[in-house]
């Protein structure tokens, strides 16, 4: 059975920025269990964050948070771990949570907080990539089960 790099909220984990998850349970969740051993990470709490913590968007080659902190040392540290994990376990494909400044794949926030999208990728997904590994976001969940 192929292993899998999954957010953790994906999986339930209540690791979200507001302390919440963004779990995609019931036929999703069973379906790629069937399928892949399902390897949790959450980068943003690996690299050292809290949960709950002030949202974060990219912007100028850093991460930052709501409150202007720059958190991009951390966000850098947590997309380290997703790497390494994904080469301790022979990843060779994640599946990340959409519009993440960790995450996202194809399209981000734009580092304003007003809910503006843009092209671009997480810090996360930019590492994940350079390493080899495929990137999904739950909105690409049926092309991991074809």
């Amino acid at each position: 059975m192929e292993n899998l790099l999954v957010s953790a909220c994906l999986l339930g984990f209540e690791c979200k920025y507001c302390g919440g998850s963004n779990f995609i349970g019931g036929d999703a969740l069973a379906a790629l269990k069937e399928k892949y051993r399902l390897i949790p990470v959450c980068p943003e709490t690996a690299g050292g964050l809290p949960t709950p913590r002030d949202p974060s968007e990219r912007r100028d080659g850093g991460v930052y948070s709501s409150k202007g902190r720059d958190v991009t040392a951390e966000f850098s540290k947590g997309a380290d771990t997703a790497v390494w994990l994904a080469g301790r376990y022979g990843c060779t494909k994640a599946l990340l949570k959409a519009q993440s400044p960790s995450c996202g794949s194809g399209i981000i926030y734009d580092g304003s907080f007003t809910g503006t999208l843009v092209p671009g990728d997480g810090l996360t997904t930019e590492k994940l990539r350079t390493a080899g590994v495929s990137v999904f976001t739950e909105n690409e969940l049926q092309r991991l089960l074809d």
